[in-house]
C-alpha cells in the first residue's frame, strides 16, 4: 500500500474516539519495530521524522524506509515531518515524498503563525498532503531544541479555534500541559482546553509529549478529542536500556545484530502497548 496523508484515518479517529500514534523514526530498527507492531495489531500509524532525524538518516533513506514499510505491511501509513521549522523545509519534504507535514509556528506571534501555516496548507493540500499546525509552547527537549518549562505557555482556546478556521490544518497541536522528553513528575493536562477546542473544530487535537503520560490521562484526553499522540522518548529509552543491559552482561559483544535485534523487540512492545492504549488496534 502506498503512503497516505493523515486525513486517510484521522477523521475516523475523531468520530470513533480513538487516537493514532505518531512514532518517531530514527533509524532502521525504529522503522521495523513500529511497523511490525502496527501490522500485528492491524493499526494505522504515523512515522514522525524530526529535522534532526532527517539530517541523521538522509532524505532518500528516510522516504525509502517508510515506503518499504507501507508496501510490506499493507497498512495506511503517513510519513510526517515533525516540528518543521519553515515553509521551505516543509516543501522540501513534500517534494521528496512525505505525505504529511507539520509547520511549527508556535514561537511566532499568532498572526505570523497563521500566515505561514496557511501558506503551507495551500500548497500541501494541492499536492494531497496533510498538515499539522501548533499553537502554544510545549516545554521539554526534542532533538537540539529545548524550551524551559517555565517559559512554556498553554494554548488559548479562542485563538486555537480561530487558527484552525483561518488555516484549514488537518489536525491541531495545542499546548495543554504535556512536554517533550522525560517528565520529572506527573504532567498536569488541562482537559478543559482540549474539550473546548475539540468541540468547535472538525479535526482532532494532537497531544505532543505522549511518552510517560499515565494511561488514564491518555484515555481521558482521547475522550475529550485527542486523535493523534506523539511518542518518541519511550522508544529511545527502551532501545538504550536494552543495549546497556546487553553490554553490561557481556562486554565481548560486538556484532550489532546481537544488541540492535533485542533493542528492536523492546521498542516493538512499547509500540504495541501504545497502540492498544490509544485504541487504534483493528482500525486499519
Amino acid at each position: 500500500m502506498p503512503l497516505v496523508p493523515m486525513t486517510a484515518f484521522l477523521s475516523k479517529a475523531k468520530e470513533e474516539k480513538f487516537a493514532v500514534g505518531q512514532f518517531n523514526m530514527n533509524n532502521l530498527e525504529f522503522a521495523q519495530a513500529i511497523v511490525q507492531a502496527a501490522k500485528e495489531e492491524n493499526s494505522p500509524l504515523i512515522f514522525g521524522v524530526s529535522e534532526g532525524a532527517l539530517k541523521y538518516m538522509g532524505m532518500e533513506f528516510t522516504v525509502a524506509m517508510a515506503k518499504a514499510a507501507a508496501d510490506w505491511s499493507g497498512l495506511p501509513i503517513a510519513l510526517h515531518l515533525d516540528h518543521g521549522s519553515s515553509f521551505e523545509v516543509a516543501m522540501k519534504c513534500i517534494r521528496a515524498g512525505f505525505t504529511s507535514v507539520m509547520f511549527d509556528g508556535s514561537h511566532y506571534p499568532l498572526e505570523e503563525n497563521i500566515r505561514i501555516t496557511k501558506k503551507v496548507v495551500e500548497v500541501a493540500h494541492a499536492m494531497g498532503v496533510s498538515v499539522e499546525g501548533e499553537l502554544g509552547t510545549i516545554g521539554g527537549t526534542e532533538d537540539d531544541i529545548s524550551v524551559d518549562e517555565s517559559k512554556a505557555h498553554l494554548a488559548n482556546p479562542e485563538e486555537a479555534i480561530r487558527f484552525w478556521k483561518e488555516t484549514g490544518v488537518d489536525c491541531l497541536a495545542i499546548a495543554v500541559g504535556t512536554a517533550h522528553g522525560i517528565y520529572k513528575g506527573e504532567p498536569k493536562i488541562h482537559y478543559d482546553i482540549i474539550d473546548e477546542v475539540a468541540r468547535q473544530i472538525d479535526v482532532p487535537i494532537v497531544l505532543h509529549g505522549g511518552s510517560g503520560v499515565p494511561d488514564e490521562s491518555i484515555k481521558k484526553a482521547i475522550s475529550y478529542g485527542v486523535g493523534k499522540i506523539n511518542v518518541n522518548t519511550e522508544n529511545q529509552v527502551a532501545m538504550t536500556n536494552t543495549i546497556r543491559d546487553i553490554f553490561e552482561k557481556d562486554k565481548k559483544v560486538y556484532d550489532p545484530r546481537k544488541y540492535l535485534g533485542p533493542a528492536r523487540e523492546a521498542m516493538k512492545e512499547v509500540v504495541r502497548g501504545k497502540i492498544r492504549l490509544f485504541g487504534s488496534n483493528n482500525k486499519a
